[in-house]
């Protein structure tokens, strides 16, 4: 029965991990990590509850706790920014994860496979109809800030290219000659599904003084 105990939690964290890597890949908020612990710790509390109690127990009691208490972790996804709500699809991921980890802690391993086909499935369908474009996110500097709100500018003008959300920072960097300023941006960009950060990186490139730093997505 050990064996089996260990197949089920197993299982549990692999189909969850699946979800947590289309989330991943899209550049979410919880990613493999997060979905694989949410999922196998359910499946662990669902064994426990159905065979580590022993008298009169009603084992549906820790399946709804859980269900419930992933709740708390779900909100920690969920960000309010710019009039608009991100991070509710992961959420949502993470409250499915937990229900996969259930059916599989109980053995239900089609079911538990069938319902992690269908999420993914759903989860990319839905990217590929509804959003020709994705997020990234990148970050450049400069040392004058003129240059760097010709910078801004310059891509709101590109084509492909649009700015949802940046901020501005001015940093103190020690020099050889004392002490100097640079400025930076990081910027939540929206870009067509053939992008390329090399176009990002000559678009910046061919202002003087501007400089990329990182782009992540």
């Amino acid at each position: 029965m050990t064996l089996e105990f260990i197949l089920r939690i197993f299982i549990a964290g692999l189909l969850g991990g699946l979800v947590g890597l289309e989330r991943e890949l899209r550049a979410k908020e919880a990613g493999v990590r997060t979905h694989f612990l949410v999922a196998l710790g359910s499946g662990l509390l669902m064994v426990l509850s159905q065979y580590a109690f022993k008298g009169d127990f009603d084992a549906s009691r820790v399946a709804a706790q859980v269900v419930s208490g992933m709740g708390f972790i779900g909100a920690g996804t969920i960000i309010f920014q710019k009039n608009a709500v991100r991070g509710l699809t992961t959420a949502a991921g993470i409250w499915v994860a937990a229900a996969i980890g259930l059916a599989s802690g109980a053995g239900m391993y089609v079911l538990a496979g069938a319902a992690t086909l269908m999420v993914i499935v759903v989860l990319e369908a839905m990217n590929l109809l509804l959003h020709r474009d994705r997020n990234v996110t990148a970050i450049w500097f400069a040392d004058d800030r003129a240059a760097l709100l010709d910078s801004i500018d310059a891509i709101r003008k590109a084509p492909g290219l649009s700015i949802a959300s940046y901020a501005l920072r001015e940093e103190n960097r020690a020099a050889q000659d004392g002490r100097t300023v640079r400025y930076s941006v990081s910027a939540e960009l929206k870009v067509r599904r053939d992008f390329s950060s090399k176009s990002l990186t000559t678009l910046l490139d061919a202002l003087s003084g501007v400089h990329l730093e990182s782009i992540v997505g």
